[in-house]
Parts: structure tokens; C-alpha cells; sequence
């Protein structure tokens, strides 16, 4: 599981999943609290960190920028705990969205001055699927038909002095009618454009850590269903 907590990437992960390959700049083991040894720049990895630890060290992210650091990785033997727990460290709430494709182009949306890809919260009774359907319909004015799921992204962003962990359901959609295309400027949205992908990568510069993260995962979806 990766939260996106003031745009720096927090894994949770088990043991299992701990790539032996990968290099940690920095790496520490029963850790209790946050200490002033420690190094908050490149990749961090902490073995079994106590609940403690994790509360303190979420509150440094989300209150200090922390400009040297790439990412922090929390590995546990119980995953399933680890991320129950951090998740009771916030008010959850869920939206869905998609990259919708036209033949070899992706649709690019401009929202608080940065690109980005059509996405909203859920309405009661929703399925994410038809959530994600209707936001990009509504934010785009295009028709679309859902896919395969993508992933799922999560992020924390503070809210009226609360700690909001939004999940965000992603699919692949096809565009089936453009005609009317225009932003839907009562939510913020000042542009949208089609990108063909390597023009989109070249956008989404200007974006957010996750959906660079999103955009990755939609071309790694393409790839292996290329290769079945």
C-alpha cells in the first residue's frame, strides 16, 4: 500500500514484498520514537516501527516538507495491522476516476495549476466503477465506457483542521463521443486537452506525485496486456 502523505510516497509493506534489490539510504530497526540521528533525506526504511513512531512520523510529514527526502517504507510481519492502524490516523473518504482513452491519445485535465486526470467523490449507492463514469462525464462533458481497473491511489491533505486519507478507484475508459468536450468550470477546471503519452508524461510535470504514480501503473496495464 502506498499513501501519498504531503506528496512524499509511505509504503506499507510485509516481508514479503520487501525488494532485495532495492536500496535504502538509510535503514533502522525497532525503532521507538523519532530520533535526531535520524536522516530525512532519500529512502528511508524502518523495520517494525512501534505505533508511537508512526504517529510522530506522519505528523513530521505532514508538517514539514522535508525537501531531501524521497520516500519513507514502513515493513512488517503484520501488514494487515500496520495498515489498519494508519488509516485510523484519519477520516477516509472515496472517489473514483479514469484515464480515458481516444486511439493513441490520453485526456488531460488542468485543475489549481497543475494537469491532472477527471476524478470525484462518491455519490450514495455509487459502485466505484460508476462513480469514476459518472465525474469524468461530468467534469469532461465527453461519453465514456469503462474498463479494467487501473489501482488505487491514496493521499492525505487536511480539511477543515481534519486529517483526510482519500482513496481514489482508477479506470481505463474509452472514449466513445468527444463532440461536446469542454472543462467543467464550476469545479476548477480551467483546460482539457487529448496527449498522445509521451506528450501527457511530459505533462503531468506539472502534477502530483500520485498521478505521476497512476501514470505509471495505466502504461504497466498496457504493457502486460500486450504480452497476453
Amino acid at each position: 500500500m502506498r499513501i501519498f502523505v504531503n506528496d512524499k510516497p509511505f509504503d506499507l509493506i510485509s516481508y514479503e514484498e520487501l525488494n532485495p534489490k532495492k536500496a535504502y539510504e538509510s535503514v533502522y530497526h525497532q525503532l521507538e520514537e523519532l530520533s535526531s540521528h535520524i536522516l530525512w533525506k532519500d529512502d528511508i526504511l524502518f523495520h517494525e516501527p512501534s505505533h508511537d513512531l508512526i504517529i510522530r512520523m506522519l505528523y513530521k510529514l505532514r508538517t514539514q516538507k522535508l525537501k531531501d527526502l524521497d520516500s519513507i517504507t514502513l515493513v512488517t510481519k503484520d501488514k494487515a495491522a500496520l495498515k489498519k492502524f494508519v488509516k485510523s490516523r484519519f477520516s477516509i473518504i472515496k472517489a473514483a476516476g479514469g484515464i480515458v482513452s481516444k486511439k493513441d491519445k490520453m485526456l488531460l485535465i488542468f485543475r489549481l495549476g497543475k494537469w491532472d486526470f477527471p476524478k470525484g467523490k462518491f455519490e450514495k449507492g455509487e459502485t466505484p466503477k460508476q462513480c469514476a463514469v459518472r465525474e469524468v462525464e461530468e467534469e469532461c462533458a465527453v461519453k465514456v465506457k469503462a474498463g479494467r481497473q487501473i489501482c488505487n491511489t491514496w493521499h492525505t491533505y487536511t480539511q477543515d483542521r481534519k486529517s483526510i486519507l482519500k482513496k481514489t478507484y482508477w479506470f481505463e475508459m474509452d472514449c466513445v463521443n468527444d463532440a461536446q468536450m469542454a472543462p467543467q468550470q464550476e469545479e476548477g477546471i480551467e483546460d482539457i486537452r487529448w496527449f498522445y503519452e509521451g506528450d501527457a508524461k511530459i505533462a503531468l510535470i506539472n502534477s502530483y506525485p500520485s498521478m505521476r504514480y497512476l501514470f505509471k501503473q495505466y502504461i504497466k496495464t498496457h504493457l502486460k496486456a500486450q504480452t497476453l
